[in-house]
């Protein structure tokens, strides 16, 4: 089955980009909707790739985006239910409502739909109670689905182990909170290989699949893996569930959510699995890929920096 165009919501981001890039190579044409074509220029250069700025919130607008298309991929998500923007509801809910929409009008059967390891629309959190709202909403649409559930994903530009390496650098001591939270993390490359390789398998329709890498460990392991890797050993202190909590209420309170309550409820829940990773496809080792970009003395880490600085300048 060939599936040659492809709607890819979400195509800027931090996982959509490297899809749009796979998809790109494979001769498939790719529609990336954006808010800002300046903030996605990295790929107006790629082949067939239309850019094309517009909020894929409005319904009109989605529908027009998905007309002529073979497939949708919907990547959107939010980490933060900040007020006045459009938060878990909208992104998570209402957006793959209307997504679904535009494809039954359209007549597209294809759906690849990013979820969220823990997605339960029982769950502890605004954020995996909407994300588990999603996939129920995806299962009875009657469209040829798939849904994907990753860990927390790693990547040069990720949110999260940068995040801590940025604050280990800064801060004398870290106060952890939930430092015994388990994850699992994934490569963003190996996320994105397991998209592509689904696309065009009629074998996928209707399943879901965890994604995950091959090692589990607490959120403490973490932050100390980072800091051997960054050579910013510091003194880490694990905080209590209260402590973690009141943690949580304060930094929720900065204009830069660094975390927030709904981020301490999800964290109740472990972001692990069991399944092997899918499509006959190997995780890579958090350990044999982060060392090259959050570390900054190897002469891999400058080829990194320096390989990433080329693609920028190219881009624009």
């Amino acid at each position: 089955m060939e599936l040659n165009n492809v709607c890819v919501i979400g195509g800027a981001g931090f996982v959509g980009r490297h899809i749009v890039h796979l998809l790109s190579a494979q001769g498939v044409a790719v529609r990336v909707p954006t808010r800002s074509r300046e903030r996605a220029k990295a790929l107006i250069l790629l082949p067939a790739v239309d850019l094309v700025e517009a909020d894929v919130h409005d319904a009109g607008t989605l529908a027009q985006l998905t007309r002529g298309m073979d497939a949708v991929i919907n990547l959107a998500g939010v980490l933060h239910d900040a007020r006045g923007k459009r938060g878990f509801e909208q992104t998570h809910v209402e957006l793959p409502r209307k997504v679904i929409a535009a494809c039954r009008s359209n007549g597209v059967r294809r759906l690849l739909h990013m979820s969220a390891l823990g997605a339960d629309a029982n769950g502890p959190s605004g954020y995996l109670r909407t994300k588990g709202a999603a996939e129920a909403l995806v299962c009875a649409s009657r469209l040829d689905w798939t849904i994907f559930r990753p860990s927390v994903i790693f990547g040069s530009d990720d949110r999260f182990l940068n995040l801590f390496a940025a604050l280990l650098r800064f801060s004398p001591v870290l106060f952890l909170a939930s430092p015994n939270s388990r994850f699992q993390p994934v490569f963003v490359e190996d996320v994105a290989a397991a998209f592509v390789r689904s696309l065009a398998d009629p074998a996928c329709y209707g399943k879901s699949y965890d994604l995950c890498g091959p090692r589990v460990y607490t959120l403490r392991e973490l932050v100390e893996l980072v800091a051997k890797m960054t050579g910013c050993r510091r003194p880490i202190v694990g905080l209590n569930d209260t402590l973690s909590y009141l943690q949580a209420f304060a930094l929720e309170l900065l204009p830069v959510k660094l975390m927030t309550r709904d981020n301490y409820y999800s964290m109740k829940v472990d972001s692990v699995s069991a399944q092997p990773f899918p499509f006959g496809i190997t995780p890579a080792a958090l350990e044999a890929v982060a060392p090259v970009y959050l570390g900054t003395g190897t002469p891999r880490a400058r080829y990194y920096a320096f390989r990433d600085h080329a693609r920028r300048a190219k881009g624009r």
